[in-house]
Parts: C-alpha cells; sequence; structure tokens
C-alpha cells in the first residue's frame, strides 16, 4: 500500500512509522472475525412528553424553497410536541436569528416552552441561539448527528409539506400557501394521537372549508405509504432471495451435478405401481421429475 493510498485514520499512525522500513497488511478476515454479532447496543430512550400543550417544541428549517419576490427560500417549522400542532413560518435564511426572532413570535401568543429539541445545523449550536434558550429559561436538546429519527415529528411534517408546494403551486408564490397547508394539518386527524391538534390544542373542532389542499396533503399521504410498502417489499423479496441462494451454495458443496435421465430405463419396485415393467424417461419436466 503506497501513502497515496492510506485513509486519514490510518496515516495518523502511520506517519510515526517513516523511519522504518513497513509494510501494512489487509486483513479483512480479522474484520470480520471480530464483528460483533447479535443484537446492536443501546435501547430507544423516547423523550418523555407531558400531557399538557406548548411544553416541548421540535423546531427544524426546511428549503432551499425557490426564490419568492420577498426573497423567503426557507421555511421554519416549530411542532408541539404533545398536541402535534403545527406553524410554517417563510424566512429569508437558515440563520439562528430568524430561528429567535420566530420564537419570539411565538413567545407573544403561547408563551415560552419548557424545552426545544432541535437537529445540530449551524442555527442552533451558534452561540446566539444558546443565548437565548438560557436568558429564556428553556431547555435545548439536540438529537445525535447522523440520527434524524431524534426528531422525527418535524421530518415527518417537512416530508408532507414540500410534495403540496411543487405540483401545484407557482414556483415563486409558494409562501402564499403555507397558511392554508398548516390550516389543513392542524385540522387533520394524527395517527399518533388520534385527534386533530387544533382539538387537543383549544378544546373545539376547527371549522374549515373543503379546500383542494386537503386532498392534495390525503393523496400525498397515501402516495407515502404505498411507497413505503412496495419499498418494505421489495427490501423483503431481496432478503428472500440472498437467503435462497446461500442456501443453494451450502446445498450444493456437498453434492454433484445430477445425471440426466433423458433414455433411461427405468423400473419401479413399488407393490402399489399399476406397471412392473420396464419403462423409459422420455421428457424432463423440471429438476429431478420425468414423464
Amino acid at each position: 500500500m503506497s501513502k497515496t493510498q492510506l485513509t486519514p485514520k490510518i496515516a495518523r499512525w502511520a506517519l510515526f512509522l517513516e523511519d522504518f522500513n513497513y509494510e501494512i497488511v489487509h486483513r479483512p478476515e480479522c474484520i470480520l472475525y471480530n464483528k460483533k454479532h447479535g443484537k446492536g447496543e443501546g435501547f430507544l430512550n423516547p423523550i418523555p412528553k407531558d400531557n399538557v400543550p406548548l411544553n416541548t417544541y421540535h423546531i427544524d428549517f426546511v428549503g432551499p424553497l425557490p426564490s419568492t419576490n420577498k426573497r423567503y427560500q426557507h421555511i421554519f417549522t416549530v411542532v408541539d410536541a404533545f398536541t402535534k400542532f403545527t406553524w410554517f413560518y417563510p424566512v429569508k435564511s437558515p440563520s439562528a436569528q430568524e430561528a429567535i426572532d420566530k420564537l419570539k413570535l411565538q413567545q407573544t401568543i403561547f408563551c415560552n416552552p419548557s424545552r426545544i429539541l432541535t437537529d445540530r445545523g449551524s442555527a442552533f449550536t451558534a452561540n446566539e441561539f444558546d443565548t437565548y434558550c438560557s436568558e429564556e429559561g428553556i431547555q435545548h436538546l439536540k438529537i445525535t448527528t447522523g440520527i434524524p429519527r431524534g426528531n422525527g415529528q418535524i421530518e415527518w411534517m417537512h416530508r408532507i409539506l414540500i410534495p403540496v408546494f411543487y405540483p401545484s403551486c407557482p414556483t415563486t408564490k409558494w409562501f402564499k400557501h403555507v397558511p392554508t397547508v398548516q390550516r389543513v394539518i392542524n385540522s387533520s386527524i394524527s395517527r399518533s394521537t388520534k385527534y386533530t391538534p387544533f382539538e387537543l390544542m383549544l378544546g373545539t373542532k376547527m371549522k374549515n372549508k373543503d379546500i383542494k389542499v386537503n386532498e392534495v396533503l390525503h393523496e400525498e399521504y397515501l402516495n407515502y405509504m404505498m411507497h413505503e410498502r412496495d419499498e418494505m417489499r421489495n427490501d423483503a423479496k431481496k432478503n428472500i432471495l440472498k437467503v435462497q441462494e446461500e442456501n443453494r451454495r451450502n446445498y450444493d458443496k456437498k453434492r454433484k451435478k445430477s445425471t440426466p435421465l433423458q433414455g433411461w430405463r427405468l423400473r419401479c419396485d413399488s407393490a402399489n405401481t399399476v406397471w412392473d415393467w420396464p419403462q423409459a424417461a422420455t421428457k424432463i419436466l423440471r429438476t429431478l421429475r420425468s414423464d
């Protein structure tokens, strides 16, 4: 292995050996042998939810979207962890100041939450955002990098939100439809709570007109579920084929190629057979079968 082929992980200790003659040998069998088998380590620790709204917020940015006349390119999303009530705020950039401004707007109507859950994006790891949370007495929780399911409620909302805008809205007018989408989502029954977010938040059902966005959201939800089902079935098929191929290889290791039966003289020694004279195989139907 030449020095140009060294990965940064290997290069750290390889640099200490420059004054020596050495040879690097790749031993994949050692990796396979030392690989841990069985169940993975670590349990899932769901965030405890109180039975009151506005206690925990999930927040994140989605974008960039097509730039509008007002230079909006992102959406700042806030989801209440208990009721699933959602707020969408079009913003110009995914910055800490934009997040703080929208949280202050939330504060004027709903006060501060006890906790905020975010990813580790630059807007939420900035000192400015940490200072705001400390001054307002808000506990700031960050999910583990590379595990988006830690903030899964936001990811689910964004998965619904984006397909609604692109097929039905002009590229520069999408921000005008954000309030309508928010209203429809908050008046739709949540799968986890079995109630609408508006009903859990305010104790009454939302009076809403029948709008086309509702149909689009419902259709997008069905398409997503069908896509998930198809992907699951395809994965199951691949796993079955993989196991079948593995079983075939293991079986064939102990076997040899069968001799063709066509043209052979056959005789059945069973007492229950209807014929007791020699027969000839004239056609092979499938493996290990004959006429």
